[in-house]
Parts: structure tokens; sequence; C-alpha cells
């Protein structure tokens, strides 16, 4: 499970900057092709933060859509599911968008 070690690190990250201020909440926002289960990441979330900073914090997750160019007909689109194929069928797309996972902000005391 890929989302302890991302949890982790998001934790590291958030305590790093709270500067030993206690942490009360995190919002993530996590593009639709890092293939993370938000609801994971969440029970990941509290076992990671026990005994930091960020112990007891809400998290609140944003998923972003996933957008992608075809090359091949020239038009900008959604994919469905992780399987990059635009609707006219070519592979030979470039992804726009929903692969980030971003810290949007944190509430510190």
């Amino acid at each position: 499970m890929h989302e302890m070690a991302l949890t982790q690190s998001v934790v590291e990250a958030v305590c790093g900057h709270a500067a030993g201020r206690r942490v009360h909440s995190v919002k993530l926002q996590i593009g639709a092709l890092c293939a993370v289960i938000p609801e994971s990441m969440e029970f990941c979330f509290d076992l990671a933060t026990e005994g930091t900073l960020a112990d007891g914090a809400h998290l609140d997750i944003e998923v972003t859509p996933a957008r992608a160019h075809c090359r091949t007909c020239d038009t900008d689109f959604e994919p469905p599911d992780l399987i990059l194929l635009c609707p006219c069928g070519s592979a030979d797309v470039q992804i726009l968008a929903g692969r980030d996972l971003r810290i949007l902000s944190m509430e510190v005391d």
C-alpha cells in the first residue's frame, strides 16, 4: 500500500513547516491519475500522525480530474480511467493534469 509512504511524507512535510506549532487540519489535492485511494490515505493519516504535531488533525482531500491532450486529433479530454486512450482510439496522448499530489493548506496554532 503506497498510500502509507505518501502519507508519511505528507505528515513529515506538514510537521516540518509547522515549526513546533500544533497542526489542526491539512488539505490535500490529489490528481485522479495518482492511483491513490482517498479512504486509504485518510486511514493512513490517522496512523502516521500519532505522536506528531499533527496528532488528531483533520485531513481534507480534494480529488482533481485527469486531463489529457491527443496529439493525433488535437483534442483535450478527460480520461475515464488509468488507461490513457483518446476517444478517437489514439494512445498518443499528453497528460495535462491529474498526476499531482499537493499540500494546499494547513491550519496550525
